[in-house]
């Protein structure tokens, strides 16, 4: 590879700032999983249907295998393992334990960014597809139709879905009593 196909960049993953010299083509999965040892976040099907990769990029969720790692240079890069804090579970994780938002494992990671992005996007009043009323006065009504709809870039091979809607839902309800 002559020096015209390969790039410098940098990225803050799980509020660590990371220098790498990436080829152009790189996906942002590769280069978290290959080049910075970042193994939680999962390489599905490598054609953004599945979400095992998904990741959160300056706090928006993205498929990770769809990405170019030179897209994301400069930006804020989450993945499953800067979830936590002070080795404490994010309330939704701790969701997922308690519910069995899980099974074989394999796509939690990205469950779980996932789910931390959408909960986002739903305090922020982000309406979905399935969003009865989008008046911006109030509020999108978080229910289990809402958490499918928002959840359904991915997906779970074992069939948890009702634990992971109910992990979701859970979560919400104690941040909206909070």
């Amino acid at each position: 590879m002559t020096g015209d196909t390969r790039s410098e960049i940098s990225l803050r993953v799980n509020e660590r700032t990371r220098r790498l010299s990436v080829d152009n083509r790189t996906t942002l999965l590769d280069a978290l999983r290959e080049g910075l040892d970042q193994t939680g976040t999962k390489k599905g099907c490598d054609l953004g249907q599945c979400g095992a990769c998904t990741v959160l990029v300056n706090g928006r969720r993205v498929v990770s295998c769809l990405t170019l790692a030179v897209a994301a240079d400069g930006t804020e890069v989450t993945t499953v393992e800067g979830l936590s804090r002070n080795g404490e579970l994010r309330p939704v994780q701790d969701a997922f334990v308690q519910l069995d938002g899980f099974q074989c494992g394999y796509c939690t990671s990205g469950q779980l960014c996932s789910a931390v992005g959408m909960l986002a996007e739903h305090r922020a009043g982000w309406p979905s597809a399935v969003t009865d009323d989008v008046s911006p006065d109030r509020p999108p009504k978080l229910d289990a139709a809402e958490v499918r709809e928002r959840m359904s870039g991915n997906l779970c091979r074992c069939g948890a879905y009702p634990s992971i809607v109910r992990a979701v839902l859970e979560t919400a309800r104690q941040e909206a009593s909070q």
